[in-house]
């Protein structure tokens, strides 16, 4: 990874700070994307200490919005010639269902959309040569659920470990169609379930399901196992034999049905660009 330049999400706490400090340490330069500062700048000044003489960078935004995911992509796109790979790893849970400023369902827009608008706004500056990998994180979470076009937000019925889930397969779609679009380009495209692990993913749920994340995280893996097969699929030459493919244990394996399921790639990805060109639906 020395001289390459990797962007990630969700990069302040659990398996993304953990992916970052790894592929620093094998020579990688960080791009962060994060919204808190405060843990963005201890986060970037420990990649200091791992890393030093450079150059590792932070962009704040809020990722749930889309104005502000296009803002963070103009921005990266303008200052680097060049991205070697594209973590897109931060994700959240809300036990009620809440709106963004946009009128977009918040667990959807965290999930998916900010996946999806902060790559298609990077895929210019992706390297061909040799070609760039996108990693996105997804979850086991994503079977036993559908994606619901006629409601796509769930508006009519909301739940939030099944809107969670539902946004993970989202997220299996949305590599298996990227994958398809950027063959051509040599781009590879991967996703993966980096299993239950023991992070602050959750707390902020609120409610009772805070508290039933934090008792399960009792019976969770560490942090360092959960980042194992992103840093695999950031790094190791033997993932850029692979694309369009879900990941566990660094194993390429099937997800569910559904996940599979290419007229809805297609679908989610012609929905998606509607929802983040602001119109409705």
């Amino acid at each position: 990874m020395k001289g390459k330049t990797v962007v990630i999400t969700g990069a302040t706490s659990g398996i993304g700070q953990i992916a970052a400090e790894q592929l620093a340490r094998m020579g990688a330069r960080i791009i962060m994307v994060a919204r808190d500062v405060s843990r963005a700048n201890r986060t970037l000044g420990q990649l200091g200490l791992i890393a030093p003489g450079i150059n590792h960078r932070v962009y704040i935004g809020d990722l749930s919005l889309i104005s502000e995911t296009k803002r963070i992509a103009a921005e990266i796109a303008a200052h680097e010639q060049s991205i070697d790979v594209l973590i897109n790893n931060a994700g959240a849970m809300f036990s009620a269902r809440e709106v963004t400023q946009d009128g977009i369902e918040r667990t959807f827009a965290t999930n998916h959309l900010s996946y999806f608008v902060l790559t298609l706004g990077l895929v210019n500056v992706l390297n061909t040569a040799p070609p760039a990998r996108i990693v996105n994180t997804a979850s086991a979470a994503h079977k036993g659920v559908s994606v619901d076009f006629d409601d796509l937000q769930c508006a009519r019925r909301y739940k939030a470990l099944q809107a969670y889930g539902k946004s993970k397969l989202c997220n299996i779609l949305f590599t298996r169609e990227l994958a398809r679009r950027l063959k051509d380009r040599g781009i590879v495209a991967n996703c993966l379930h980096p299993g239950f692990v023991a992070t602050r993913f959750g707390d902020q749920s609120g409610g009772v399901l805070s508290l039933a994340v934090r008792v399960a995280k009792l019976f969770a893996i560490s942090p360092h196992r959960g980042a194992q097969t992103i840093v695999y699929l950031a790094s190791d030459p033997q993932a850029a034999q692979f694309t369009g493919d879900y990941f566990y244990k660094m194993r390429p394996t099937a997800p569910s049905r559904a996940a599979q399921d290419d007229a809805s790639a297609a679908l989610l990805w012609s929905r998606s660009i509607e929802l983040s060109d602001g119109t409705s639906g």
